[in-house]
């Protein structure tokens, strides 16, 4: 539902997990030995899913190569796998998840000839490399922080990352790496007017449990709110900060079985949590583990990157776009842009002009993001998208003034 048709005042809610959690454990994974493959072969052909249990990581999926160092990548598959784990903080048997322990089980064979055929440049039934795979995929940008992200998602990540930090400089040195956060915002007109709720779950040791309660201790879930919400809150949105904020935290009462030992993790079941908390739309796919030639990852970085530069050449204050694809197929079989009524050109005669702009082909966007890189481990946590560093090519803002030359005559 457009954020036009919401009541003037109403909550928004959005969610995100941290490095930590089984379901990105999984994707890290996945991701991990996506940059191993491609760090030796950009062209590298990759679709890694993974699963974590109680000591076990299963690792499937289709991988093709073409070079020697490749192909020792991906003889080394199960060390990256438990380094992967290993940097996540997951190094004490006693916890039912450890690097060193675990099993690990790998079931990799090569990609699809009849995929290979319409995605290789120069083969198929198109001269253009064509996408990996048909679908739909969405890009969202607004002007609620400076990242152009929606606020609840982005606290929702800073909260988890800040529990993180303090985890891995030992500045609370009950937390371990399972946690989650969820922040509800309420908006006036539109605006966030006020943070209504914050909740912190996080997994402890047996150290901050209360004998009497056999819960949390109170003073426990107080470090939580000072040193972990309270200065993301002033960091991000001090404004906003007060003594009103409604807190859970840890609502179960306690949180010492968490991680893969907890809860079964699996690549891509946390895609909300990978884009925009729920605002806007989502086309279904998900990212990690996936090359570049598979448009439901790279084709929704385009999609961040078009709306992002849209929202940052005050074209709009929301632009939800669009982007569809034929398997094969080198063009986007549609654009749609939805700029919610805030925008300053017609939504159609902004499509027209992003596809002038920006090159929306599965090539095109490879070259723009200068995706066949070893970067992709990093997205797999703390969110895709309203992130800096080298490798969040398509959080730039380098298409505003060709946006503002090519609008400027169709200005409202």
């Amino acid at each position: 539902m457009a954020l036009s048709t919401r009541p003037a005042k109403h909550l928004f809610t959005s969610e995100s997990v941290s490095m930590g959690h089984p379901d990105k454990v999984a994707d890290q994974i996945s991701d991990a030995v996506l940059d191993s493959l491609i760090a030796k072969d950009p062209h590298a052909r990759v679709a890694c899913e993974t699963l974590v249990t109680t000591g076990l990581i299963i690792i499937a999926g289709e991988v093709t190569v073409h070079t020697k160092a490749a192909e020792q990548a991906l003889l080394d598959v199960e060390e990256t796998a438990r380094q992967t784990v290993k940097e996540i903080g997951y190094d004490d048997p006693a916890i039912g998840f450890d690097y060193r322990s675990c099993a690990v089980i790998r079931t990799l064979h090569s990609q699809s000839a009849d995929i290979s055929q319409g995605v290789t440049t120069g083969k198929g039934l198109h001269k253009e490399q064509g996408a990996g795979d048909q679908g739909l995929m969405f890009g969202f940008a607004c002007n609620e922080t400076k990242a152009k992200m929606p606020l609840p998602i982005h606290l929702s990540h800073r909260l988890v990352e800040r529990m993180a930090v303090l985890r891995e400089q030992g500045k609370v040195k009950w937390l371990r790496p399972d946690s989650k956060s969820q922040v509800t915002v309420e908006y006036n007109n539109g605006d966030p007017a006020r943070l209504n709720t914050i909740v912190l779950s996080t997994q402890h040791t047996e150290d901050v449990i209360d004998p009497r309660t056999n819960n949390m201790s109170q003073k426990a879930r107080q470090i939580l709110i000072d040193q972990v919400a309270k200065p993301v809150i002033q960091a991000e949105c001090p404004k906003l900060w007060s003594n009103k904020i409604t807190f859970h935290i840890n609502p179960t009462g306690r949180f010492v079985i968490g991680g893969p030992h907890g809860d079964t993790g699996l690549t891509g079941r946390k895609i909300i949590v990978d884009t925009y908390g729920g605002r806007g739309c989502h086309g279904g796919g998900a990212f990690s583990g996936k090359d570049p030639s598979k448009v439901d990852r790279s084709a929704s970085y385009m999609a961040r990157y078009v709306a992002k530069n849209v929202v940052a050449a005050g074209l709009a204050s929301a632009c939800e776009v669009q982007l569809a694809y034929a398997i094969g197929v080198a063009e986007p079989v549609s654009i749609l842009i939805d700029t919610e009524g805030t925008g300053r050109v017609q939504d159609d005669v902004l499509a027209k002009i992003i596809r002038d702009v920006f090159p929306l082909t599965p090539s095109g966007i490879v070259k723009e993001l200068n995706l066949l890189r070893p970067i992709y481990r990093e997205t797999a946590r703390n969110g895709h998208f309203g992130r800096t560093g080298r490798g969040f090519t398509w959080e730039r803002t380098d298409k505003v003034a060709a946006l503002k030359k090519a609008a400027a005559k169709y200005m409202k």
